[in-house]
C-alpha cells in the first residue's frame, strides 16, 4: 500500500498567523545575547502573524522600530507605516525615529520590488477619508491583509489607576472609531491586529466587547514577546524620557488579538483550531 505524502504548508497573503523558524532564531539568539530569561530562553516558539507576502498597514507607530523590525527581519516589505505626528514633531519626541526612516527609505530605493511607505500625520480614526496620510495617497478598498495598531493611548501622565482610567475613557471611541476605520481596507480574509499590555488600566479596555460593536471577532490571541522584533524598542506616546531613563515597554508582560470578521469569510482554516472550544462561547478564539 503506497504511503501518503503529507502536504507541505504553503504560507499565502490569507494565513491569519504563522511560527516562522527564522523569526524563533531571531527571538532566542535575541535572548541569549542580552540574557534575557523567561519563555524565549526556554525555546518556546513567538507567534507571528505576519508573512512576506502580507500587505501590511502599521498605525499609530512611535519611532518606526517596529515597522524597521518588520521589514529587516521578517522580510514584510509591501509594507505602509504610518503615524499621528508630523515629521518634524516625531523627530522631536523620538530621535532615534530619524534613523529607522531614513534606512528604511534607503532599503526601498535600492529594490525595484519592495513596496514600502513611510506617512505621516495619519489618524488612525480616518483611515481611507480623503486619501491616507499628508500626502493624499489614496488607500484602495480590501488593500491589506494586516492592520495593525500596536499599543494605542491617549496619553496620560497620572500613575493613580482610577484616574488613568477616567483619562482613557476615550480610548473606546479611539478603538471602535479605528475598527470601523480599518474595515473597509480590510482584504476579503485580512485581519486587524492589536496589541495592548495585560495590566490595568489596559486590561479594563475591554477590547473584545468594543470589537463586537463593529462585527469583529478575536480569532486568536496570544503573548506579544518584543525579543520576536529584532530592534524593536517600545515608545512611550509622549516621547522619549530625557536622559534616557529606565521606563521598557517591550519588558512589560503584552497581548496580541488578532481580529477578524465575524462572518468567518475565508476563515475555516482555522476551524481546527477551535475543536474542543465551548459552543456556546462567543469568542472562540485560542489563547496562547
Amino acid at each position: 500500500m503506497a504511503k501518503s505524502r503529507k502536504q507541505k504548508f504553503k504560507p499565502s497573503a490569507h494565513t491569519p498567523y504563522h511560527r516562522p523558524s527564522k523569526a524563533h532564531d531571531h527571538a532566542v539568539k535575541h535572548a541569549a545575547k542580552n540574557q534575557i530569561s523567561g519563555p524565549l530562553r526556554q525555546h518556546q516558539i513567538p507567534t507571528i502573524p505576519f508573512e512576506p507576502t502580507h500587505r501590511i498597514l502599521l498605525v499609530g507607530e512611535g519611532d518606526f522600530s517596529f515597522a524597521h523590525s518588520l521589514y529587516t527581519s521578517h522580510h514584510c516589505e509591501n509594507l505602509t507605516a504610518t503615524c499621528l505626528d508630523s515629521a518634524t514633531t516625531l523627530a522631536e519626541k523620538y530621535p532615534q525615529s530619524t534613523r529607522h526612516i531614513q534606512e528604511l527609505e534607503n532599503a526601498t530605493s535600492k529594490d525595484e520590488t519592495a513596496k514600502a511607505k513611510i506617512l505621516f500625520g495619519v489618524d488612525a480614526t480616518k483611515l481611507g477619508k480623503g486619501g491616507l496620510g499628508s500626502g493624499g495617497k489614496e488607500v484602495k478598498k480590501g488593500d491589506f491583509d494586516r492592520i495593525v495598531f500596536n499599543f494605542p493611548h491617549v496619553g496620560g501622565l497620572t500613575k493613580d489607576v482610577n484616574r488613568q482610567v477616567r483619562h482613557n475613557q476615550g480610548i473606546a471611541e479611539l478603538l471602535v472609531n479605528f475598527f470601523k476605520a480599518a474595515l473597509p481596507l480590510l482584504a476579503s480574509n485580512g485581519s486587524i491586529i492589536l496589541t495592548i499590555f495585560e495590566s490595568e488600566p489596559y486590561s479594563l479596555w475591554n477590547v473584545r466587547d468594543l470589537a463586537r460593536h463593529v462585527h469583529l471577532k478575536v480569532g486568536r490571541s496570544f503573548k506579544f514577546q518584543a525579543e520576536a522584533y529584532p530592534g524593536y524598542k517600545h515608545a512611550r506616546t509622549l516621547g522619549n524620557i530625557e536622559g534616557g531613563g529606565g521606563w521598557k515597554g517591550e519588558t512589560r508582560d503584552a497581548r496580541t488579538y488578532v481580529f477578524e470578521k465575524q462572518d468567518g469569510e475565508g476563515r475555516q482554516e482555522q476551524e481546527t483550531s477551535r475543536k474542543g472550544k465551548s459552543s456556546g462561547s462567543s469568542d472562540s478564539d485560542e489563547d496562547d
